[in-house]
């Protein structure tokens, strides 16, 4: 292992030890299921960092292999090489009974497990460990997560990038490194259960219609292209064929009624099914299957759509620097407490800041973090090592976490300190190289994102001593906030959308993230709703704070974060919220809480819910 000087030493707490199985793909794209594995590394450590086994190959994956720019491996290269089916026995026994360790653990756990379904088989994984997501509990001084940067943190010499082999090398020294700062801190390491499973199926993408909903099917009259179309009950025609027929035409096909729905197929419009009686509510007209088939003879021509894009190359009407339009929603206002402003003349900056609240009442605890915003500070979450400040409130003496905010050094402060007229204490050494430079969100504040030709990633953390499941989901809806299909509904049942550009990633048990290609959505979708929803009779008192963070690429720094507080009795929350604006794209940190649960909140965003 070709380290720096400085090699980190493995920890010596037993809560620690795993045997390890270090794993790094190199791919043909960026989409398992449809895309394959062109090189794979495994690096094995027993629970004390001795290397127990080492493998690596390239892969023949039967396809083209993508850019070859970035990995280098051309077909030439690759022609000699083995099959995974060949190979997986092998992959198969280096991974059983081992935490899958990777770099953006769920892109490798996803691409193997795929891989391993390609050949009826299934990943022999239980748990994995996401580096990544590690290093962002940890919270060390670093400009960005990409493997490059913190294997220079851990003192790991990287040779060559992109290469499976020498980045599982790397990996060993970062993952030392990760667990010696996560010992330091006191941190419960972020792994993550993915018991094997055997329902992954071939990416089977569904065929975007290419133009725009002219509206409502007028009976007498028509089908046109881009029409959203819905069939419920049995069908003469298989209801595949009947699919693709339509598609073929040109029409949207859809799998849930909505008030965006033009017309929906049934031949028993007696029954009470979910989609005849949303139908009903919504006044949409229904055809029966043979006027269906020959209306699909004689579609009309639609007008044709593009994705934002396409949409550049075109004059655009309008302001761009317009504000787009604000949410509307028909749910109970959130019930919060009013943070008490600092007293006049005693303000203090600040600014770059982490500070961390223990104790107190929800609500006070809620009114300490704003406190601390409104000076300037973000908000912690968790203990880490960008915390530089820490608020004790009633009860937080007892916090277990008091004991590492001793041996680490880190400034003490009671309540009043948030309104001492004093000047904060000047910043120690450590505190100063690491600053926040993340600009801080507060309840409904808004940013510009200026790249949107990278995915942007909303990440939402709570604390680590969380009892209960959160579940975070995504709504792409349209200008009416509604949802064109239930597809656009992205959920731990559907974690990506048909088209990829919106995908929800599941990194530790505290940590999930909706990212989004802005770039490749449909025009017809205006909005990414980001919400978050706690599990069976529990609420947002039972987690506390959410820390929300915008990224623009995998590893890179946050752009901005924020700290959202929900009252005692809400179940679900929006977290935040991406929107059109003009040409662009805007974010807004939302923060708005309900008492009911998850089917109700994708109920009132068009989602058709079984009962």
């Amino acid at each position: 292992m070709a380290l720096l000087s400085s090699e980190p030493k493995w920890p010596t707490v037993s809560d620690y030890f795993h045997d390890w199985a270090l794993v790094d793909v190199e791919t043909s794209g960026l989409r398992p299921g449809r895309d394959r594995v062109l090189s794979l590394a495994i690096l094995t450590l027993d629970a004390r960092g001795n290397q127990t086994g080492e493998f690596a190959t390239l892969l023949n994956p039967g396809c083209d292999p993508g850019p070859v720019h970035i990995h280098g491996l051309t077909p030439a290269r690759l022609a000699g090489a083995p099959t995974f089916e060949e190979i997986a026995p092998q992959v198969g026994a280096l991974l059983s009974g081992r935490v899958l360790v990777a770099h953006n653990a769920q892109f490798d756990y996803d691409f193997l497990a795929h891989e391993f379904a390609h050949v009826r088989s299934w990943v022999p994984v239980s748990r994995r460990l996401c580096t990544l997501a590690l290093n962002r509990l940890v919270g060390s001084a670093t400009p960005d997560l990409k493997l490059g940067t913190l294997a220079a943190h851990y003192g790991v010499r990287q040779e060559r990038a992109h290469d499976a082999q020498d980045d599982v090398r790397v990996l060993s020294g970062i993952l030392r490194g990760s667990l010696g700062a996560a010992e330091r801190l006191g941190l419960s390491l972020p792994l993550l259960d993915c018991p094997p499973r055997q329902d992954y199926q071939p990416y089977v993408p569904k065929t975007p219609c290419a133009y725009r909903n002219p509206g409502r099917f007028t009976p007498g009259g028509p089908l046109t292209q881009g029409m959203k179309v819905a069939i419920t009950g049995d069908t003469q025609v298989s209801r595949e064929e009947l699919v693709a027929r339509s598609v073929a035409a040109g029409l949207n096909m859809m799998t849930s009624v909505s008030g965006q729905t033009s017309v929906v197929v049934t031949n028993d419009p007696s029954t009470a099914s979910g989609k005849l009686r949303r139908a009903a509510d919504e006044g949409v007209p229904l055809l029966d299957e043979p006027m269906y088939l020959r209306l699909l003879e004689n579609v009309q021509p639609g007008q044709a759509k593009g994705t934002a894009r396409q949409r550049r190359k075109v004059e655009t009407p309008g302001n761009a620097t317009t504000a787009g339009p604000e949410p509307v929603l028909s749910f109970p206002a959130q019930r919060t407490a009013t943070p008490t402003a600092p007293t006049a003349g005693a303000v203090q900056s600040l600014t770059g800041r982490r500070v961390l609240v223990l104790g107190g009442t929800h609500e006070a605890a809620a009114e300490a973090r704003a406190r601390a915003v409104a000076l300037g500070a973000s908000a912690a979450v968790n203990l880490s090592a960008s915390v530089s400040d820490v608020v004790v409130l009633p009860g937080g003496e007892s916090d277990r976490r008091m004991s590492r905010i001793a041996t680490l050094g880190l400034r003490v402060h009671d309540a009043d300190w948030l309104l001492a007229p004093a000047p904060a204490p000047v910043p120690t050494a450590a505190a100063a190289s690491r600053p926040d430079t993340a600009e801080v969100l507060v309840r409904g504040a808004v940013i510009d994102l200026s790249d949107t030709g990278t995915p942007w990633t909303v990440a939402a953390t709570w604390r680590q001593q969380t009892v209960c499941d959160v579940d975070v989901v995504a709504f792409a809806v349209d200008a009416q906030e509604q949802v064109p299909g239930d597809e656009d509904f992205v959920f731990y049942g559907t974690p990506e959308h048909p088209g990829g550009t919106v995908r929800l990633s599941t990194d530790g048990p505290t940590e999930q993230a909706v990212t989004t290609d802005l770039e490749c959505l449909p025009l017809e979708i205006h909005k990414i709703v980001i919400a978050a929803a706690v599990d069976g009779a529990a609420t947002f008192s039972d987690v506390g704070a959410v820390e929300i963070t915008a990224t623009c690429g995998i590893g890179a720094a946050p752009t901005a974060r924020g700290t959202l507080d929900a009252a005692t009795t809400e179940r679900t929350m929006i977290l935040a919220e991406l929107y059109r604006r003009g040409q662009g794209w805007r974010l807004r940190a939302v923060g708005q809480g309900y008492d009911h649960g998850l089917a109700a909140l994708a109920r009132g965003y068009g989602v058709d819910v079984a009962d």
